[in-house]
């Protein structure tokens, strides 16, 4: 459906207050934080409405397609500046615009008595400002990422999100381990986008076009060989904005930016870009059996490695990022079962952004009320001096351990059966997996519950925790209302599934068990790990300090499980060894010949200078001399 329409001004609207809040200056100090805010509710009310108007229309005629202008021009490359507004887009549109304006206000109050960027705390208001433009960039990016009607313009809503998420992981840049953990992000996330660039390279060499509703129909006509490229190198990219093995590393160090970041990037933006990717181009991966193992084998490690790093983590921010380097995980394994589990990843993004943004909010809120404290081992007892903290954070916790009927439960055990329904041994394993990570996620999840707010106060004398204002718990409740209420209302009926067939499809496995046993399988499985989780950190003393007698595998976790090691020894270290050889071939061999070839030159110029000696008796012997050998080649030929 084309024609006139408003979808231009949902990344618009954002993107006019960033803009507005980079270039008044400190003008704008008093207000930019209301302004921030302003801009975002708009994009979200206009979400809403566009929302409404795609339920008044019949399944097949719900997509609104807006051109707004000739982008690249260039030959047999045309590409057309346009948005594509469906059911999927829309799921995107309203979790990045109602999550995101939820962290904004969150944030008026959280970043109200922080340093400004430089550190210097007198200077609040122009941190502020700044703050609430990167955060409105951040949703215009992402907007653009998941409105756009091709991979270029998606590519470029892709780098939007690298550039905002590096301006605000590095936000308090006075800290170094903060701008080391931008850098980081920053580094890490352009190794992944470079596969973006190279299957839009493949699509354009194939096709002749980078456009979805171009390259789509085209791809069952195309070789396996080219479908399996463009679909490997789309996982790399999924790769690095999504944090999974084996571009995960940045993840956990982004943990320095303020946390409402975290929130943002961890529940509405940046990690949830991969699986758009994935599940956006099903058709590439449908056509490629290959790329699409390739993707359940990346979702299943990186389900079990998050899970695991987590269980080790005393950070509780660190300890929620490693949680959602995991449940990413599950939506990569349910969008690498093709049709079959499409819906499913979607519904456990948007479950996973109610309850991840309000845990990650609520580790805000004890921070705040701890002087910025991040360490469990320093908590204790919370639940008494912070109850919304504690009632929020805890219905938030019960929906990703996945108990009824909260949030969790429908999505991630959806994605289990989808995974033992995806038949045979593959099936097996991956359904197993899918069922350990849910114990161990009931394990960590419960951890950090009790090292929090339960058990012996164990901070110190200094810190006086007490409750965060209202501005700040307020989107903590609709978080919570979201974490308790979300998943029955996408699984009721089929809702969310019926609502994504006409762009994702649908298509059922048969589970080798009814669906009631591997319900109770998984509770049963939650609630083990519960209880040694329980048995652990209720029943015992938590020591302030972490024991060093640990296991090989709590070492390994500590360090999580050596992935920037393993960067460095199979990437980094041949990478530069690789650069210092052809600098090598560049100055011995490259230059070598071009110095050669002045040096030879000069020196011949040198030898034929000698013949120039400025007297007119030499110059006239030489005429002579040439002369005679003229007359005697004439005569004697």
């Amino acid at each position: 459906m084309g024609g006139t329409s408003a979808v231009w001004l949902l990344p618009a609207l954002p993107l006019a207050g960033a803009a507005i809040l980079l270039l008044t200056g400190r003008r704008g100090d008093a207000w930019g934080h209301l302004l921030g805010c302003a801009t975002a509710l708009a994009s979200f009310v206009l979400g809403l409405v566009l929302f409404v108007q795609m339920l008044g229309r019949d399944a097949a005629d719900r997509a609104v397609q807006q051109d707004l202008f000739s982008w690249v021009p260039a030959g047999g490359l045309q590409v057309g500046f346009g948005l594509h507004l469906d059911q999927l887009s829309m799921c995107f549109v309203l979790l990045i615009t109602g999550v995101g304006s939820l962290i904004h206000i969150y944030s008026v109050g959280y970043m109200a008595h922080g340093p400004d960027p430089s550190g210097n705390t007198a200077g609040r208001a122009p941190g502020r400002r700044l703050f609430f433009a990167y955060l409105n960039l951040f949703l215009a990016a992402m907007l653009l990422l998941v409105l756009a009607d091709n991979y270029l313009g998606l590519y470029l809503g892709w780098e939007g999100v690298g550039l905002a998420s590096y301006l605000l992981i590095g936000f308090w840049q006075y800290k170094p381990t903060a701008a080391t953990a931008a850098k980081k992000a920053f580094v890490v996330n352009r190794v992944g986008d470079m596969g973006l660039v190279v299957a839009m390279m493949i699509m354009f060499a194939s096709f002749g076009t980078i456009g979805f509703a171009d390259v789509f129909p085209a791809v069952p006509g195309a070789s396996e060989t080219v479908s399996t490229a463009i679909g490997l190198t789309l996982l790399l990219a999924a790769c690095g904005k999504s944090a999974q093995v084996p571009l995960q590393s940045w993840l956990g160090d982004a943990m320095e930016g303020p946390t409402p970041v975290s929130a943002l990037i961890h529940a509405a933006t940046m990690v949830t870009a991969g699986v758009y990717l994935i599940v956006r181009s099903g058709p590439i991966f449908d056509a490629a059996p290959g790329a699409q193992l390739a993707v359940v084998i990346v979702g299943a490690v990186t389900l079990l490695f998050g899970a695991i790093i987590g269980c080790a983590k005393d950070d509780i921010k660190k300890a929620l990022a490693a949680s959602t380097m995991s449940q990413i995980g599950y939506m990569v394994l349910a969008a690498g079962l093709g049709p079959a589990g499409y819906a499913f990843a979607i519904m456990h993004l948007l479950t996973h952004g109610f309850f991840k943004a309000g845990l990650f909010l609520g580790a805000g809120s004890v921070m705040h009320g701890m002087n910025d404290e991040t360490d469990m081992r320093r908590f204790g007892g919370l639940r008494a001096v912070m109850p919304v903290t504690f009632v929020t954070f805890g219905l938030a916790y019960l929906a990703i351990i996945g108990i009824p009927p909260f949030a969790g439960f429908f999505s991630k055990d959806l994605i289990i059966e989808a995974a033992f329904g995806s038949g045979g041994a593959e099936g097996f394993v991956l359904g197993a997996a899918a069922l350990l990570g849910a114990g161990i996620t009931a394990f960590y999840m419960t951890r950090v519950m009790l090292m929090t707010f339960f058990g012996q106060r164990r901070w110190t004398v200094d810190v006086h925790p007490h409750e965060s204002p209202g501005v700040m718990t307020a989107p903590m409740v609709v978080l919570a209302i979201g974490s308790v209420a979300g998943g029955a209302l996408l699984a009721y009926g089929g809702a969310l599934v019926n609502w994504l067939e006409p762009v994702v499809g649908e298509h059922h496995g048969e589970l080798p068990v009814p669906v009631w046993v591997l319900t109770v399988v998984t509770l049963a499985v939650v609630l083990v790990g519960v209880a040694v989780a329980y048995r652990q950190y209720a029943t015992r003393a938590i020591p302030v300090d972490a024991p060093d007698d640990v296991s090989g595998l709590t070492r390994a976790a500590r360090r999580d499980l050596y992935g920037d090691a393993v960067n460095e020894a199979v990437f980094m270290r041949p990478g530069q060894h690789a650069t210092r050889a052809l600098v090598d071939v560049d100055v011995r061999a490259v230059d070598g010949a071009v110095g050669g070839i002045a040096a030879l030159i000069a020196a011949a110029s040198a030898r034929l200078r000698t013949l120039q000696t400025g007297f007119a008796r030499s110059y006239a012997l030489s005429m002579l001399v040439g002369a005679a050998l003229v007359v005697a080649t004439m005569v004697l030929w």
